[in-house]
């Protein structure tokens, strides 16, 4: 491999010159070099082991044998795009069709989950013939100029809000307008976004679509309380508009119970449009858009093909194809949920000794901890959080990184093929240094 050649300092040296500077570093004042990866751990150019927290796009976990055996084989037979048939598109579609409600039945094939939200916008406003959009408070969907316009995280921080964009409160039950005390926090998060609707309504615009990750990630990894999700789509769907679930982060078994997270919130409640993304590939790039027979309907009427290059070419399908036999074969989402829950567990015993650990929740391989200041006022404690993911990194040599909109939740979405070990390897350390800063301080 090229990157062999170059020492670290002319690696580092190389990216400054010719990368553009927007494209960040995980630890930019010392960051790390990874030349090789197996599992659930990262190996640096001198052999060094890294425990991986953040890896969530390879999700059965790094270089997975059989995902790279399929690539390959498939690579070294035919890659062509989908205007020829070809059985890996029509093979595929239809194990995926396997693991969703009957209702999401057509499916749209794209290389990245910014790509499947475009399209996922683009038909609900087909279907609707609305404009307007809903979207959750601190949301990211993704980096094209569609998405930018749709995630408060990034606009907020740019040209600022569209007149046909709409942010309803995140339902965080710890941070949020609505607390874990209040008798029916899913209705009450609801209702703000039934209020929402009328003033957009009194002001002469139509909602296309509510848009919301099934488990909010750069939110600060946050589960959706109990009855939202149904209690919004009835909202939405009274009005003409859709509900469009984004399990870009979330979907193919993260959540361990279920293997979409928007199952979390009851059988009785599916999106109108799924959109999914970077698990599914395992690293490579591949993403898809599921939806129903009436609004894929709608789309064709419109008289304008959909042709995407890439998007379902055999190559990905076959990749597809192999991620969710290994998740079945390897039972990944019986291992999300036994070492998700562990990891929980260790945390709130954690939180028990730690009052800076304000609160801990999640769901499977989906946790975060939130680091407060103060467990009464829940000041973000953003700096100690930062001090925390360095020394993991110095120390341990465990990759961790935060999010939330203060970055003082740390969070957790690493391989599913993550261990009850490396869960107690995670949570030692993590007291080891929380006990040191009390200490300090």
């Amino acid at each position: 491999m090229a990157s062999h050649l170059l020492s670290k300092e002319d690696t580092l040296a190389m990216r400054k010159r010719l990368i553009g500077e927007s494209c960040r570093l995980f630890y930019s004042d010392d960051p790390v070099k990874i030349v090789k990866a197996r599992g659930q751990y990262l190996f640096d150019e001198n052999g060094s082991r890294y425990l991986d927290c953040i890896g969530n796009v390879h999700h059965v976990g790094h270089c997975h044998p059989s995902v790279t055996k399929a690539a390959a084989e498939q690579m070294d037979l035919l890659n062509t795009n989908t205007r020829f048939l070809h059985d890996n598109l029509v093979l595929y579609a239809n194990r995926l069709a396997a693991t969703l409600p009957d209702k999401l039945s057509v499916f749209y094939f794209v290389n990245s989950g910014s790509e499947a939200n475009d399209l996922a916008l683009r038909l609900a406003r087909q279907y609707t013939q609305h404009e307007d959009v809903i979207v959750l408070d601190h949301a990211y969907h993704g980096h094209l100029v569609s998405l930018i316009d749709i995630s408060p995280y990034k606009f907020r921080k740019l040209s600022g809000q569209k007149e046909w964009v709409h942010v309803a409160p995140l339902p965080d039950t710890y941070r949020g307008i609505y607390k874990a005390d209040e008798p029916n926090p899913g209705l009450a998060y609801a209702n703000t976004v039934r209020d929402l609707i009328e003033d957009v309504h009194n002001k002469g615009r139509k909602i296309a679509a509510f848009f919301a990750e099934s488990m909010p990630s750069v939110g600060g990894q946050i589960i959706l309380p109990e009855g939202y999700s149904s209690k919004v789509a009835e909202y939405v769907g009274a009005v003409g508009g859709v509900f469009v679930a984004d399990e870009v982060q979330t979907g193919f078994g993260r959540a361990g119970s279920h293997f979409w997270a928007f199952q979390l919130q009851g059988a009785d409640f599916c999106p109108d449009i799924l959109t999914m993304g970077k698990p599914m590939g395992n690293g490579h790039p591949i993403a898809c858009v599921a939806t129903t027979a009436e609004i894929a309907a709608a789309f064709t009427d419109n008289g304008v093909e959909y042709f995407n290059t890439f998007g379902g070419n055999p190559v990905s399908c076959a990749i597809g194809l192999a991620v969710l036999e290994v998740i079945e074969k390897e039972d990944l989402t019986g291992n999300a949920t036994r070492v998700g829950a562990h990891l929980k567990d260790l945390f709130t015993k954690l939180q028990s000794r730690h009052q800076i650990i304000g609160d801990v929740r999640g769901k499977g391989l989906f946790v975060g901890v939130e680091l407060v200041q103060d467990r009464q006022t829940r000041k973000p404690a953003t700096k100690a959080a930062a001090h925390v993911v360095k020394r993991l990194k110095a120390e341990d040599r465990i990759c961790v990184s935060t999010d939330g909109p203060w970055d003082n939740v740390l969070k957790f979405k690493p391989p599913m093929c993550f261990s009850m070990e490396d869960a107690e390897l995670v949570a030692r350390c993590i007291d080891r240094i929380l006990t040191d800063m009390e200490a300090s301080h």
